[in-house]
């Protein structure tokens, strides 16, 4: 059980820009030049204009920055020695993270752009468009003319979509991130605990609705961040099983003993989200725990998880672990769905995908990506499965953890839940 010593952790402002710079200098040191040398890029270039952000830009600027200013141009330079050369283009300062180049009372923004990019002569320049990942699709289309006539005919056709650089980026987690990472999961556990109790639970008094802004208000006053509204459903005897992402027209909302809860719920810390899916159940009169069945159907849903991890292997792409983990779910008799993805920076991250939910043939592009180490992702699937003490009623158990892969093998950041929550 988690307790309050999971939000003891939780840093003030000013201290958690200091871990998160701290951080973005590592990864700008070590990180980002081996993505670089990696997908073939001596030279990356970012271009935002203030609220129409890049995807990739926040984690590139230092904070306190909180958007781009007018145009921010960033330019990273591979070295011959391996070293990266970081320019910035912008009117404000970067501190010691970024060498500013560009004086604006001398030179055009655009001219000093393409000056800087000749001097350096650079084989192969990324830049951020792409079909397949939105995150490496930030540059727009008026930048892209701007940034086409700056570099001119010849060093245009040296540019090419930095896609795979952009998702390496922003989906490789450095050690002190995955250090980090657990204690994030923890707090977003914590919360989901103290929702699914009789602190906050009423029977009969109680609605989803109630427990869903119960979640947002506590990440809140947390001073954390939400990065989707939580969702709260009802699974109970005799009633149909409501479809994934949404409650039927005219569910029942008043929470009841019998009822089995499920959550979806994420917050966002130290830059880093989670994404968690539990579920709970509220206890009868003379009740002290759940049915046989539906701590079966939990699992079946545990066992799902381990096919799926155990699947995991680097250089495997999203598609080809979703068919085998399908096929081996299938040999045992578990009606499962997969739908996992990656976690970090956003919710819904960069990387391979592995399956959708309304997907389950295989993500084209997105799961044809490979899985490399030191990521993150969330385990997301369900399974469905006939409860006895309800006649014979299915259920599904929508379950979704964080998990790290490093060094080969995956990890849950925060254990998983194997029990489920009881109200009462």
């Amino acid at each position: 059980m988690h307790s309050a010593s999971a939000f003891s952790k939780i840093l003030p402002l000013r201290q958690r820009a200091e871990v998160r710079n701290r951080w973005l200098k590592h990864r700008l040191d070590d990180v980002l030049p081996k993505i670089m040398t990696r997908e073939g890029f001596d030279m990356w270039i970012v271009v935002a204009r203030e609220y129409n952000e890049d995807p990739v830009i926040m984690t590139l600027l230092p904070e306190p920055a909180m958007s781009a200013r007018r145009r921010t141009i960033l330019l990273f330079y591979l070295r011959g020695d391996g070293t990266l050369e970081r320019l910035t283009l912008a009117r404000s300062g970067m501190g010691d993270l970024y060498q500013a180049a560009w004086d604006p009372s001398k030179e055009e923004q655009h001219a000093c752009l393409g000056r800087l990019v000749r001097e350096r002569n650079p084989r192969s320049i990324g830049i951020d468009v792409s079909e397949t990942f939105a995150f490496g699709d930030g540059l727009t289309h008026s930048e892209y003319n701007r940034l086409a006539v700056a570099l001119g005919t010849e060093y245009m056709a040296r540019a090419r979509g930095a896609e795979r650089l952009a998702v390496g980026w922003l989906e490789h987690r450095t050690q002190q991130e995955i250090d980090v990472y657990p204690g994030i999961v923890e707090i977003s556990h914590a919360i989901i605990a103290e929702a699914f109790s009789s602190r906050v639970i009423q029977p009969g008094v109680t609605t989803t609705e109630d427990v869903v802004w119960w979640m947002r208000q506590r990440v809140h006053d947390l001073g954390l961040q939400s990065w989707f509204q939580p969702s709260i459903s009802i699974q109970a005897a005799g009633q149909v099983t409501p479809q994934l992402g949404a409650a039927p027209e005219g569910a029942r909302k008043l929470i009841l003993p019998g009822d089995l809860l499920h959550c979806d719920f994420g917050i966002r810390y130290l830059g880093l989200a989670t994404d968690n899916q539990q579920h709970a159940y509220v206890l009868k009169l003379g009740e002290d725990d759940a049915p046989e069945g539906l701590k079966a159907a939990l699992a079946t849903g545990n066992r799902l998880q381990d096919i799926v991890v155990g699947e995991f292997s680097a250089g495997r792409t999203g598609n080809q672990i979703l068919m085998s983990s399908l096929s081996r779910a299938k040999g045992e008799g578990i009606n499962a769905s997969i739908y996992c993805h990656p976690i970090g920076y956003h919710g819904h991250a960069a990387g391979t995908l592995i399956g959708l939910w309304d997907t389950q043939q295989g993500v084209p592009g997105q799961g044809d990506y490979e899985l490399f180490d030191n990521t993150c992702h969330a385990i997301e699937l369900n399974i469905r499965q006939a409860i006895p003490e309800w006649g014979g009623q299915e259920v599904r158990i929508a379950l979704e953890e964080d998990a790290v892969f490093t060094g080969g093998a995956v990890y849950f950041l925060d254990n998983r839940q194997t029990k489920l929550h009881l109200v009462g």
